[in-house]
């Protein structure tokens, strides 16, 4: 079984206004811009970096 069959589901649950530039460019990069917005990603590495970065304004869960 590969990493990349397994699934994330993030949502955004914190506003990027008065964050720093490199916070606001993730949660671009993640598909996130406004409150509430869900994105299904994959869950590679360099996903969970991104995640990682920004924790304080997402909600994580684990999909199949």
């Amino acid at each position: 079984m590969s990493n990349t069959d397994k699934r994330v589901r993030i949502t955004q649950t914190g506003s990027t206004i008065g964050r720093k530039p490199g916070q606001h460019a993730t949660m671009l990069g993640l598909g996130l811009g406004k409150l509430h917005k869900t994105r299904e990603l994959e869950d590679t590495p360099s996903v969970r970096g991104m995640i990682r970065k920004v924790a304080h304004l997402l909600r994580v869960e684990e999909s199949n």
